[in-house]
């Protein structure tokens, strides 16, 4: 997300940094870059002046010129500007209620269905809440199925009243069987249209207006760009809602809405989209968004799902099977099905700093396990358990079988054996890589 407004801002820091000597004139030129790049993001031209104009005034008054590192002191004023322009800090969802209903309204296509679900999954599965999510798009049957679906896939319960064309009605009987159930959260889907109506508007404020809802969630399309600010506005002006939802953040997008919809409507961002996954759902942080537009990473997010797949008894037993020398191909497939549930590749590497300059033109995907695993699926149990018995004839037979190459195969063993010793240093080495020896 956000690669051609980085890689532009990155540049436009860099040819400061890059200067014998830092004056007034150059420190224009710079901000005069940052404003061009922040255009070609789709940020509206007001915004991207009074920004830029900030970032100016800050590094007058802080005397960047006489500055030993002026380029480290411009990035991190572009990196506090940023951060508040987004919001300054992450804005918690407002669950308290028995139960809380939270209600989710937006344009068709925005991803509200989507969105309703992946939130279902994450208050149950990250803030132990019990949760019904309600069918309340009552013109679109597709809708309707769609949620169930998606409701089967996070073990949610979907409330749908066939025939009922009532929203109001349908999301008061579900709060009424939420409660006689015991369900903490009820998060309550709504019909979109193509464009802003006023057949819409009346409902979506209807609605709100007799659920009286804890929450209700804005969400929009992060793709449309300037259009999903004006929107915003529209929907804001209707029904005051509390908070913004930014879908498909890791499209193509070019992020000016989602850097200026919280300026614009002065209402938070609470989570954004970053994949099709029911887990592909993050709570917004300002400062680490600001991290990864600077090139800086976003090191605090990987290591927190990092933390959520951590398994302590499995590291351990991994730690015990590698100082004994067992470990095998079942413990690697674990450990690769283990990262592929932290998130899509291109968006762990984003988080790594640095990462997105070096893998600029490579192209990332989630199929790059793919040939391993089918190498692995291709070994009887035996062999997975035992990589030393792999000799000629099996390693043929599972080329063959894999539809891999005899050389593939022999690059992944010898890979897979480097990988297995050094592990079993690091854990001989309580945590800490090998010093290599100099000749």
């Amino acid at each position: 997300m956000f690669e051609n407004l980085s890689s532009k801002i990155e540049k436009a820091l860099h040819t400061l940094r890059g200067k014998g000597s830092i004056t007034d004139i150059n420190i224009a030129e710079t901000v005069k870059e940052v404003r061009k790049a922040l255009l070609d993001a789709d940020v509206s031209y007001p915004i991207a002046k009074e920004f830029t104009d900030k970032v100016k005034a800050e590094a007058l008054g802080r005397n960047v010129i006489q500055s030993i590192e002026p380029g480290q002191l411009m990035v991190k004023i572009v990196h506090e500007k940023l951060t508040e322009l987004m919001g300054s800090e992450a804005v918690d969802i407002n669950i308290k209620g028995q139960p809380a209903v939270v209600l989710i309204a937006g344009l068709q296509g925005s991803g509200k269905t989507t969105f309703s679900a992946k939130l279902a999954n994450y208050l149950k599965t990250k803030r132990g809440k019990s949760v019904m999510l309600v069918a309340g798009d009552v013109y679109r049957p597709a809708a309707i199925s769609q949620l169930q679906t998606l409701g089967e896939q996070v073990q949610v319960p979907v409330y749908t009243e066939g025939g009922n064309k009532n929203p109001v009605e349908i999301a008061k009987h579900a709060i009424n069987e939420a409660k006689g159930r015991g369900y903490n959260v009820v998060i309550v889907d709504t019909a979109g249209r193509l464009a802003v109506d006023e057949q819409m508007m009346d409902e979506i404020a209807a609605l709100k207006r007799e659920l009286q809802p804890q929450e209700t969630l804005f969400v929009v399309d992060s793709m449309t760009g300037q259009d999903a600010v004006n929107t915003a506005k529209a929907f804001n002006e209707r029904i005051d809602f509390d908070g913004v939802v930014l879908t498909k953040l890791d499209g193509d997008t070019r992020g000016g809405a989602a850097l200026t919809i919280r300026y614009t409507v002065d209402k938070p961002i609470k989570f954004v989209g970053i994949g099709e996954k029911m887990d592909a759902l993050d709570v917004f942080h300002p400062d680490r968004m600001a991290n990864r537009i600077l090139g800086m990473g976003d090191v605090v997010s990987l290591v927190e799902r990092a933390q959520e797949q951590y398994d302590e008894m499995e590291a351990r037993k991994i730690q015990k099977k590698l100082m004994h020398n067992e470990y095998n191909f079942d413990d690697f497939l674990s450990q690769i099905a283990q990262i592929k549930k932290m998130g899509s590749m291109k968006d762990l590497i984003g988080m790594i700093p640095g990462m997105n300059k070096l893998t600029k033109d490579v192209e990332i995907n989630d199929d790059a396990f793919k040939p391993i695993e089918a190498m692995i699926g291709s070994m009887t149990p035996y062999e997975r358990q035992n990589p030393s018995c792999l000799n000629g004839s099996r390693k043929q037979r599972i080329a063959t079988g894999s539809g891999r190459s005899i050389q593939e195969l022999n690059r992944f063993l010898k890979q897979f054996d480097d990988t297995r010793k050094i592990m079993k240093q690091v854990s001989k080495n309580g945590g800490k890589l090998p010093m290599r020896k100099h000749r």
